[in-house]
């Protein structure tokens, strides 16, 4: 590990077009390599985006190979560049919302887009915030993890067994939470919530603690800029009456806003996660292989859409 980190290291230095494309030929031979999380990524395009063909999906999967690969080296220049190049190369769009996260308890909504570290960057050389990670098994990539996170200004890190104490804390303190709660983490805290209409389990703790704390929610996404230069990060509007009453429906919300995002870069999301692995009572695994065959068929019986574009 500590050889890895060290090559990072070293390739922090390269100019981002050529890390980049290092990063995406690398994610070319994971895409071949990697079968399992092959078969996860295109089992997950076929719940969620039926009407493409398979030859769309494998390229699409392809694509989001290269992106996740480049997103792993390219974080040589999150965790080590000089702040002046960073500066150059994250594209802040339309700035970081200071004033309005100032006057109240925030949330920072940021989906598994692989670049998600890239907004944590951009917040974290404006203000302080909090968020949740894993910690690592090994313990100098976790430092080195943890360091590369905290360089700018104090970020505080919880872990899921901390609990949400530290998070009302955090918000209390005027410090904005980030927040992914876009992945399956079993049934525990979290409902069956449509995600691209298959029935997902949605954590509905963002809504809760918004409605516990009357914080507001900012979506802040990051993505790659066109020809490797560098990212963007767009701040949205903060949502208006959220949560309200209902629980489901705010985490309703949630789940389509991120699907409308999802469709403007197809290939940065998150798509070698199992998103659909807890399900329904009765319902079957979908990513067993004879699962993966019969979402085929019905794909296939449906007529396909034109190619979702390139990220």
């Amino acid at each position: 590990m500590k050889l890895l980190l060290c090559m990072m290291w070293l390739l922090h230095w390269l100019p981002l077009p050529v890390l980049g494309r290092i990063g995406a030929a690398v994610g070319s031979l994971l895409f071949l390599l990697l079968k399992k999380r092959r078969h996860i990524a295109l089992t997950n395009l076929r719940l969620c985006l039926p009407k493409l063909s398979e030859a769309e999906r494998t390229a699409l999967a392809r694509r989001h190979f290269q992106a996740y690969s480049r997103s792993v080296w390219e974080r040589a220049i999150l965790w080590w560049a000089p702040e002046a190049r960073l500066r150059r190369l994250i594209r802040v769009e339309p700035a970081v919302p200071k004033a309005a996260m100032a006057g109240r308890p925030t949330i920072l909504l940021c989906p598994h887009f692989v670049c998600l570290d890239v907004a944590g960057v951009a917040t974290a050389m404006e203000i302080s915030a909090s968020s949740m990670y894993v910690q690592q098994k090994n313990d100098t990539f976790d430092q080195v993890l943890r360091t590369g996170r905290e360089r700018f200004r104090p970020v505080r890190l919880f872990t899921r067994q901390d609990g949400i104490k530290p998070i009302l804390r955090a918000l209390r303190d005027g410090l904005p939470y980030f927040m992914l709660p876009d992945m399956d983490f079993g049934p525990k805290d979290a409902e069956f919530v449509p995600f691209f209409g298959i029935p997902a389990a949605t954590l509905t703790a963002m809504a809760r603690i918004a409605a516990a704390t009357g914080a507001q929610i900012i979506p802040v996404i990051a993505t790659f800029l066109p020809n490797y230069q560098g990212w963007r990060v767009k701040y949205y509007p903060a949502w208006e009456d959220y949560p309200g009453p209902d629980i489901l429906a705010a985490t309703r919300k949630m789940n389509a806003f991120i699907e409308e995002r999802v469709l403007e870069a197809p290939a940065e999301y998150f798509w070698t996660h199992k998103r659909f692995k807890t399900r329904p009572p009765g319902a079957p695994c979908v990513y067993a292989h004879e699962a993966a065959e019969e979402i085929e068929i019905q794909a296939n019986a449906a007529e396909p859409l034109a190619p979702v574009p390139s990220a």
